[in-house]
């Protein structure tokens, strides 16, 4: 490998550090808002007060996308794509097109939770990767919190949807209920592909 390849992967590698690290500051931030806000207000009012910046948040993972097409990462982009997608179109046409009925829910609020504890977890692994060495609690957490964190999220996230339909225009609510039948193979497929990359611990 010549000097110049030598010097593009080093600023690759400094730049995801940077991203991975970026990403897991801002979810720290929702998780702390959400875990703050639910005593003090409860779940109804927790998205006046953290809706936008989980929203934003949970938008700049469309550089994800990016970074697969472009080959900074090893993650496939179809993968990625819909990984990604599938969350944007809960913060936007769902969440934030539908406020009335799924922001005061308390699903919303699990949601962001199992979210953020995932994120927070994942993008510290990233970056402890990137550096080289990863400690082995943050391999354990990474492994098997998914086993409490993907089910109420994904409950969650059905639950949201499922409301969202009950008010949506007739055309939306059509894709609602389309997705939520998506839901049943793809839980299968995405919990079978999790347990195949767990299974050593």
């Amino acid at each position: 490998m010549d000097q110049a390849s030598v010097s593009r992967r080093q600023l690759a590698n400094q730049y995801l550090v940077l991203y991975n690290l970026s990403c897991a500051i801002l979810w720290l931030a929702v998780f702390g808002r959400v875990i703050l806000l639910v005593p003090l207000v409860g779940t109804q009012h927790v998205y006046g007060g953290v809706g936008n910046f989980a929203k934003w948040t949970q938008t700049v993972a469309l550089l994800e996308v990016l970074h697969s097409a472009f080959g900074l990462v090893r993650s496939p982009l179809l993968t990625t794509l819909m990984q990604v997608s599938s969350r944007i179109l809960l913060v936007w046409p769902v969440v934030n097109g539908h406020p009335r009925v799924t922001a005061p829910s308390p699903a919303y609020s699990s949601m962001l939770l199992a979210w953020s504890i995932t994120e927070i977890i994942r993008y510290s692994y990233f970056v402890t990767n990137l550096r080289g060495g990863v400690p082995s609690l943050l391999t354990w957490l990474r492994y098997n919190t998914f086993y409490v964190l993907y089910p109420v999220g994904i409950a969650s996230e059905m639950l949201l949807i499922f409301k969202a339909s009950e008010i949506a225009k007739k055309t939306w609510q059509w894709v609602y209920l389309g997705i939520l039948l998506a839901y049943i193979p793809g839980l299968h497929s995405s919990f079978s592909h999790i347990i195949s990359t767990i299974c050593p611990y």
